[in-house]
């Protein structure tokens, strides 16, 4: 069954590889079938196609020379059945000449649109450089290694946001994932990483750090007008892990419960009690309790927002990472990391429907 897969890839990347050759292919399809048929059967069409197939497929030049030489093939075989100088002879290749015209003007409008497609790239690249930041890849005896994937296409960033840093308090980490998309949900991202880098500082408590999100949040949606006032939340994971010790401290609002590896095994920490998203405290009280947890020498935190354990394969059935993860070790975060992009994409195809951000932290001992 896997044969006739094989061959079609093939044959997509010879055609991936030889696309110069598609207009080429269709004037000579055209010519010929202009040749070998009654006088009176045109192949205009074949004519008209060749240099508008070059103008959204090829550059400038190869454009110009499909509608020069469809014009050329055309005057040749109207001139070999003598309709060169009737009227309708006249009006196909104007019809002819007018097209490969049009196909200049559009090469140029499809090539300006990819400059400017390459500029939004460049900036949305230097916001994401500017909001998220780049982690350390060890502090202390911790090894962090993180991934993001967005969920549109060439896309740099999107709703999700992650954060790793040293404080007084310890090792502090944030991973979240904002409702909505767009530069809206850009812009909550950066609001809810601004507020935690100054509060991770600052506060003694994970508590504390959680208020002061919920106050930033609420804050930036007062700004807001109309029915975005009702956006603007976050689901989150705090985590706090003493520069000492083998236990960590985490306090999770609405977010997917972390994953904790150890020799094999996967545990999830789930919270005592659910907790509404930050930017939600008001609909509820007391929202907050912080869980400590086991996290021994060797073991493996996982993070990670709802692109990995929402992404379903084609029969809708989700990816269950804990379920994947049960019984393997891993060198570090890093090969962890790669292995559930790995998994994630044939699991689904390639098709990423979700903004995907993983945060791993391994505790290296020392």
């Amino acid at each position: 069954m896997r044969a006739p897969r094989v061959g079609r890839t093939t044959i997509g990347r010879w055609c991936l590889r030889h696309l110069q050759l598609l207009p080429v292919a269709i004037l000579v399809v055209g010519a010929l079938l202009d040749y070998n048929t009654p006088p009176h059967f045109s192949a205009e069409a074949f004519y008209t196609a060749a240099p508008m197939t070059a103008a959204a497929l090829l550059s400038l030049r190869a454009t110009i020379l499909a509608g020069l030489g469809a014009c050329a093939a055309d005057v040749a075989l109207l001139t070999h059945f003598g309709f060169i100088t009737e009227a309708g002879g006249l009006s196909e290749l104007a019809a002819v000449v007018t097209v490969s015209a049009f196909a200049i003007v559009v090469n140029r409008l499809m090539y300006y649109s990819n400059v400017r497609l390459q500029s939004a790239r460049r900036i949305a690249l230097a916001v994401q450089r500017a909001v998220l930041p780049q982690l350390p890849t060890s502090i202390g005896p911790l090894r962090i290694a993180v991934r993001y994937r967005a969920a549109v296409k060439d896309a740099q960033i999107g709703g999700d946001l992650y954060s790793a840093q040293d404080t007084p308090y310890g090792v502090r980490c944030l991973v979240g994932d904002v409702r909505g998309k767009g530069m809206d949900a850009v812009r909550v991202v950066a609001v809810a990483m601004g507020a935690f880098r100054e509060a991770a500082e600052e506060e003694p408590t994970l508590v504390g750090i959680a208020a002061r999100l919920e106050r930033a949040l609420l804050r930036e949606r007062a700004r807001r007008a109309g029915p975005e006032r009702t956006e603007g939340f976050v689901t989150g994971i705090l985590v706090e892990i003493p520069h000492r010790g083998d236990e960590l401290r985490l306090v999770n609002r609405g977010h997917p419960s972390p994953l904790l590896l150890h020799a094999g095994q996967v545990r999830s920490a789930e919270p005592s009690e659910p907790a509404l998203p930050l930017g939600l405290a008001e609909l509820g009280a007391d929202q907050d309790r912080t869980e400590t947890v086991p996290f021994p020498v060797g073991s493996t935190l996982l993070l990670y927002t709802d692109g990995l354990n929402e992404a379903r394969n084609r029969a809708g059935r989700f990816y269950d990472p804990a379920a994947r993860l049960a019984g393997r070790d891993f060198p570090g975060p890093d090969e962890l990391l790669d292995t559930l992009l790995t998994e994630v994409s044939r699991h689904t195809g390639g098709r990423i429907t979700d903004d995907l951000a993983l945060l791993a932290v391994t505790h290296g001992g020392g």
